[in-house]
């Protein structure tokens, strides 16, 4: 059994209601209960945090640097394209994660072309809606697979 965490960043908590054309009629805790019904199924714990605060973000990846966490899926949203401390604390927490995000990165504004985590991730999957999510859990699955 795995430990799992979603890490998922700032106005993430509006989804299903803020910009619904680009980001989906699906709320975040219709996103985290499908994720954490997966993960009942096929034996792997799974756990989430949403913040609209960096730090908190940062302060989430130390601990899971320490308690077993074996799986990271990402979307930290605005910060993908800003935040080198959180880059830094991704290294720092040496543990694989998979970057996720709902649109579509490079068909918006040109500053959302960049991210500071594609490189480091194990993949990532843009563009597909909330599905993007649970692809990213069974390319986790596949992953974890791989490591034992």
């Amino acid at each position: 059994m795995a430990s799992i965490l979603a890490l998922h960043g700032p106005n993430l908590n509006l989804l299903g209601h803020r910009e619904p054309h680009i980001y989906g009629s699906d709320t975040l805790t219709e996103i985290n209960q499908r994720l954490a019904q997966r993960c009942a199924v096929t034996g792997h714990e799974f756990d989430s945090l949403q913040s609209n605060a960096e730090s908190e973000l940062i302060e989430r990846l130390h601990v899971a640097r320490q308690d077993g966490t074996n799986f990271l899926l990402v979307n930290f949203g605005g910060l993908t394209h800003t935040s080198i401390s959180l880059r830094d604390a991704m290294l720092a927490a040496e543990i694989p994660f998979i970057e996720v995000h709902l649109s579509n990165l490079h068909k918006r504004e040109p500053f959302r072309h960049n991210s500071y985590f594609s490189d480091i991730a194990v993949g990532c999957i843009i563009g597909l809606g909330a599905q993007g999510y649970e692809l990213a859990l069974e390319a986790a699955f596949t992953q974890l697979q791989k490591q034992t």
